[in-house]
């Protein structure tokens, strides 16, 4: 069995796995970005190791810098968790180079399936049918244009190697190809470190069912059950549930039988997840993800398995004790994805901030998969999920309405949430009755009444507070460590220099301030980065038209002007940081 586990990730995903081999008797290790100094996953594990810098790019995605962690903390095998460098075949590469256990795919397992076009092929040497597309890397925007008058429109563009909804977007016509193009490329590279991208039919009213398998070393292959990811905004999932509800148990059979073969096409080895499209009785191969899922937690709430023992069982060359008549299911369990993100109107901006309050659910059934508590920071840089609700119940109804209690229960503070939006998809009867798709919220769903919007806390400013002995963060040689110190008991600011729970956000300067509205200044809604703008000095504009694009938490947002006119000055540049309310640019 494995000894010592450095997690490559952050979040709530490097708090599950770091409660996984605790119980285990596993030793874990942290690694943190500067803005992740005080993050719950790196309190949480036996030791922490700074990576440096604020963006992924510049830690969770610097391999030297995990690596370098690895030789120091003498950890025996790396988990990637999810995004980051979960699929990327380099990175397994290198680790196994140094003759650490990936606990993961093989890097051919990976080469093939990580890559979203190698796997439609091999999906279809193994007799499984994939959404119609184009099984190579888009060289130009014109082969989008192409394909859409070939299959019709919409169609869709995926990063090639990545998922999750990242650098996926719909072409509804000929003129947006360029730009979605140019977009799913740019999100591609942020979060998975590769731009590739390619096309694909784009279908009409799909399910979103997806198959967890495991694999072992021994040739063994098992299918743990389907859950229904079909709840989607911006092609990233809200709510998930196990079993699918309205689903043939002849399908449910078949589709397991093909994610087994689809998994054995690749060799693969560890937990997996093979993505399928139902629509109208037939399903088509999608993707399959050479990693641990976010909704994992219902697959082990309906089976009573650990998926990451099983990783961490099967990584350390066990073999899988169980065969396929022997996996059983009970009751339904729902899981619903916290994120720091506002979703009036259905628009669902990016709320970075600091969590003044996070009150948890309790009592039967509930079950808390979070990565921050009270005071911790979401950051503008990372993926904005605070954590992932799930419940657990003996049918679909009764787990319906516990996950509405749960959700009752929660209290976030500091950042604007996706609860909301969670409690109108539970509560409205297409949901009830299992009529949804992928595309059912931002085409069918009212969200126009609801906010999701919070105030953080005020914050003390008394420079006479009397000193008080508090945990401070020191590294020495690179590695964390806690120490105790006496320090002015001044409230948050000097919490956050004394080893308290709140992140520094550095924003590079952008001379930008806030301004009121209708003064003809365009501002942005949240804190983010400057992508590109689409508009010049001098431009004539009219009213809703995208002035820039903004990133934040991954994602790219169109900032519209709400007045027609002439651009008279920009106020920013690409690179640029900005702060929810500052003005990019001036229409007179």
């Amino acid at each position: 069995m494995l000894k010592k586990v450095l997690i490559a990730n952050r979040g709530e995903i490097a708090v599950r796995i770091i409660r996984t081999c605790r119980e285990m008797g596993i030793a874990t290790v942290a690694v943190y970005s500067e803005l992740d100094r005080e993050a719950l996953h790196v309190r949480m594990a036996d030791e922490a190791y700074a990576l440096g810098g604020e963006t992924a790019a510049e830690s969770y995605l610097n391999t030297p810098a995990i690596l370098a962690a690895i030789d120091e903390s003498g950890a025996d095998s790396v988990h990637p968790g999810y995004g980051f460098y979960s699929e990327n075949t380099d990175f397994a590469r290198a680790i196994t180079a140094d003759g650490v256990v990936f606990i993961g795919p093989p890097p051919e397992a990976i080469d093939v399936m990580g890559d979203k076009i190698s796997s439609r092929l091999a999906a279809e040497s193994a007799g499984v049918a994939g959404v119609p597309g184009r099984s190579q890397v888009l060289e130009s925007f014109e082969e989008v244009i192409t394909f859409g008058k070939e299959v019709g429109w919409p169609v869709a563009i995926k990063a090639a190697y990545g998922g999750g909804g990242r650098g996926m977007k719909v072409v509804n016509q000929p003129s947006e190809a360029q730009d979605a193009v140019e977009s799913a490329q740019r999100e591609a590279q942020a979060y998975f470190g590769r731009p590739e991208i390619y096309v694909e039919r784009y279908l009409t009213w799909p399910r979103h069912i997806e198959m967890q398998v495991l694999c072992d070393m021994h040739g063994n292959a098992v299918w743990l059950g389907e859950r229904d990811c079909s709840p989607q905004r911006r092609h990233q999932k809200l709510v998930e549930e196990s079993p699918a509800a309205n689903f043939p148990d002849d399908i449910r059979q078949r589709m397991g039988e093909a994610a087994v073969l689809v998994s054995k096409a690749c060799g693969y080895v560890n937990a997996g997840t093979v993505e399928f499209m139902y629509q109208e009785g037939e399903f088509y191969f999608l993707e399959m993800n050479t990693r641990l899922q976010v909704e994992h937690p219902i697959t082990e709430l309906v089976t009573g398995l650990d998926l990451v023992e099983w990783q961490l069982r099967i990584a350390s060359g066990e073999a899988i004790s169980f065969s396929q008549d022997e996996i059983s299911h009970r009751g339904h369990a729902i899981e619903v994805r916290l994120n720091a993100e506002d979703p009036a109107g259905g628009k669902f901006v990016p709320s970075p901030g600091t969590l003044t309050r996070f009150d948890v659910p309790g009592g039967p059934g509930v079950r808390l998969d979070a990565g921050y508590e009270s005071g911790d920071t979401v950051s503008q840089y990372y993926d904005n999920l605070i954590g992932k609700l799930c419940v657990w119940a003996g049918d679909r109804e009764s787990a319906r309405l516990r996950m509405l209690r749960a959700l009752d229960e929660t209290h976030i503070e500091g950042v604007a949430t996706t609860i909301p939006a969670d409690v109108a998809i539970l509560s409205h009867p297409d949901f009830i009755a299992a009529q949804h798709s992928t595309r059912w919220v931002e085409e069918r769903l009212d969200l126009s009444g609801i906010g999701g919007a919070s105030a953080p806390a005020p914050q003390s400013s008394d420079p006479a507070d009397p000193l008080v002995l508090r945990e401070v963060t020191a590294e020495v040689d690179g590695r964390r460590y806690q120490v105790k110190l006496w320090v002015p008991d001044s409230g948050p600011a000097v919490a956050a220099a004394g080893g308290a729970k709140a992140a520094v956000h550095k924003p590079r300067s952008s001379g930008a301030v806030a301004a009121p509205a209708g003064s003809g200044s365009v501002t942005v809604p949240m804190q983010g980065t400057i992508v590109k703008f689409e508009v010049a000095v001098g431009d004539a504009v009219e009213v809703g038209q995208t002035i820039c694009i903004l990133e934040a938490m991954k994602m790219e947002n169109a900032v519209n002007t709400e007045k027609a006119g002439t651009v008279k000055e920009i106020k920013v540049a690409p690179g640029d940081s900005v702060g929810n309310g500052d003005v990019v640019a001036l229409i007179e």
